[in-house]
């Protein structure tokens, strides 16, 4: 194959896949697949898929848009089950009905671990949530009021609709969820506060600098991702009709925080795809038997050394004008580049 013919297939990839027929393709399919295999066990492995796609989109708005790493991420997760679980089995509340009160929920655990932590940087801000994280799962695990390591058990269905919660119809709901969950997030994304995000991941002293409230955005976006992880746990909590503590292990954020980098950080179809990877392949890889986790890791690394940006990385904000301008204002000379 010539360099030529090499750039012109490049090109025509790049163009199909930016392309804004992508991401109805993709709901269009989600929607045929129960035609196509409606197998009870599919069904379940689809869902799971379908929630794991809305969790790895929370926390891409923090990672991915903001830059902030978070590796406690599954409290939000647990919070919002939690929440919906108690208020459902305990006062009678459906699902839907608890879903203010996951929003406030989640919204104050994310003020609470926050607006004291989100002046610390990287590592440091990493090791604090991963302690809140730690915290979520040891006191669920020993409160009475969330069934202390038993869980909580005989949580309804979403809408209380039977047909709306059996399995097809239930994974319709999670489908249509999810999907208006990606588009907001995209278009947050899009938003004033989504470039703001996009300046404190680039370099958050110089956004400072230029009049961007860094300590209001990064709170902004943890918020933001708080809310979508817990309403990802009601979706959680319907589909298992359980809670328990052993859901919400280190395990969960390090796997939704590994969907997000595979797929590539900041881009929505990229994490898109790297949960659909994360939640399918070991799956697909089932019939390996107990050696399945091994063939998984080995495909998780030929995935980072192969593609060490992502498998769908996020496209660059600048142009080929600006692009070309700052190699002639770059002090290093083009052969050092090359070389």
């Amino acid at each position: 194959m010539t360099p030529r013919t090499t750039l012109r297939t490049t090109q025509w990839i790049r163009r199909r896949t930016d392309s804004r027929t992508v991401a109805p393709a993709a709901f269009a399919g989600a929607l045929l697949l129960p035609f196509l295999i409606a197998t009870p066990y599919a069904l379940s492995v689809m869902t799971s898929a379908a929630i794991f796609v809305m969790l790895t989109v929370g926390l891409n708005i923090v990672v991915g848009y903001c830059g902030l790493l978070d590796l406690g991420y599954a409290a939000f997760f647990a919070v919002g089950a939690y929440t919906s679980g108690v208020l459902s089995t305990r006062y009678g509340f459906s699902l839907l009905e608890t879903i203010p009160a996951v929003i406030g929920m989640t919204v104050l655990a994310g003020l609470v671990v926050g607006l004291p932590t989100l002046r610390l940087r990287s590592d440091y801000l990493a090791i604090v949530t991963l302690g809140f994280g730690e915290i979520i799962r040891i006191v669920a695990n020993n409160l009475d009021a969330t069934g202390g390591p038993s869980g909580i058990y005989g949580i309804p269905g979403l809408t209380g609709v039977g047909s709306l919660d059996g399995p097809v119809g239930f994974y319709y709901v999670v489908v249509v969820i999810t999907a208006l969950a990606v588009l907001l997030a995209g278009r947050l994304d899009q938003s004033r506060l989504g470039r703001s995000w996009h300046f404190v991941r680039q370099d958050e002293d110089a956004a400072e600098m230029m009049g961007v409230h860094t300590y209001r955005v990064k709170l902004a976006a943890y918020i933001a991702g708080a809310v979508w992880g817990g309403l990802a746990g009601v979706l959680f909590a319907a589909h298992l009709s359980a809670v328990s503590p052993e859901s919400f292990r280190f395990v969960q954020s390090a796997l939704v925080l590994m969907a997000v980098v595979l797929g590539g950080m900041g881009s929505l179809r990229g994490v898109v795809v790297g949960a659909l990877g994360i939640s399918l392949v070991p799956e697909v890889l089932r019939g390996v038997g107990d050696n399945r986790y091994f063939a998984f890791g080995l495909v998780l690394i030929a995935v980072m050394v192969l593609r060490p940006q992502g498998l769908w990385p996020r496209r660059s904000d600048e142009t080929a004008a600006t692009a070309r301008r700052s190699e002639l204002a770059s002090p290093v000379p083009m052969e050092a580049k090359v070389t």
